[in-house]
């Protein structure tokens, strides 16, 4: 783990080999050594250095004083790309870490080669909303969940049925889970950080070239809320990949790494096809 001094803040990050440069920017109270059993070896093997991220809030990156913002956490990001000198580079964002990027390359895009988003949105509808404020009124309650019982509820939220119904992938995933919990109360800061009024119309100027992936079983963020990114971000290419949830790169991770390395791959003169939707 390597620390970088930013934005009055010390930010965690993770530096791994050479080669062309590959930022990974994940989610809502998830450290950024969740891309390393997956991601990040698909990566280096096709050749690019991979840089992973522990948002702000997440130790042993600072939260900072006072609360923070959104638009704190791209700072960040974009501090970070500077303080490596990678910049323009190639950038992964997952759920909260894609909203992230898109703001970024809204804000700096000169920082960003081209970038691909997942199990991401523009905009907090109605469940969305009453999900978050639920989050928020148990992180704030002081409640702490049975760390079983915690496991259980997230499988539901995030894996797909396929996964739920798998008697030995469900027995490690629960482990897992178990092991990985984090109380509601230590991520309340970030919580808040998704709601966001609609982007749409911002995300309308972005001019890199973008891969939207969404999970078909996704019931965090819904893959129409994903087409609804493709959609607004001129040229955007949508790719939905089949029996995984929210939690898709980690239950359907050859799939999504395939997907990723595709696009970082393809002539940029050729169309993508990766069984995907382009939205223009």
């Amino acid at each position: 783990m390597a620390l970088a001094k930013v934005n009055g803040i010390t930010l965690g990050y993770d530096d791994y080999g050479d080669g062309d440069p590959v930022v990974l920017v994940t989610g809502t109270g998830a450290p950024g050594r969740i891309w390393r059993t997956h991601q990040v070896p698909a990566l280096r093997g096709a050749g690019h250095r991979v840089i992973t991220v522990d948002n702000r809030g997440i130790p042993p990156t600072d939260a900072g004083p006072g609360d923070f913002t959104l638009g704190d956490l791209v700072a960040d990001v974009a501090a970070l790309i500077e303080h490596l000198d990678v910049g323009p580079c190639r950038i992964v964002g997952f759920s909260l870490g894609a909203v992230i990027v898109q703001e970024l390359l809204v804000a700096r895009p000169d920082l960003v080669r081209e970038a691909v988003l997942m199990a991401t949105k523009a905009r907090t509808d109605t469940f969305g909303a009453a999900v978050t404020a639920g989050d928020i009124e148990l992180a704030e309650s002081g409640v702490t969940l049975p760390p079983r019982y915690a496991a259980v509820v997230t499988a539901m939220q995030n894996l797909s049925a396929r996964t739920l119904g798998d008697h030995e992938r469900m027995r490690d995933w629960l482990d897992i889970l178990e092991i990985s919990a984090v109380s509601p109360a230590s991520i309340r800061p970030q919580l808040g950080l998704q709601l966001i009024a609609d982007r749409r119309a911002a995300y309308r100027r972005i001019d890199r070239p973008c891969l939207v992936i969404g999970f078909a079983d996704d019931l965090v963020t819904r893959p129409q809320l994903c087409r609804e990114v493709a959609e607004a971000i001129p040229g955007a290419v949508y790719h939905e990949i089949d029996g995984c949830g929210h939690f898709g790169y980690l239950e359907r991770p050859a799939e999504v790494n395939a997907a990723i390395i595709g696009f970082f791959r393809r002539d940029a003169a050729e169309p993508v096809t990766l069984g995907a939707t382009s939205a223009t």
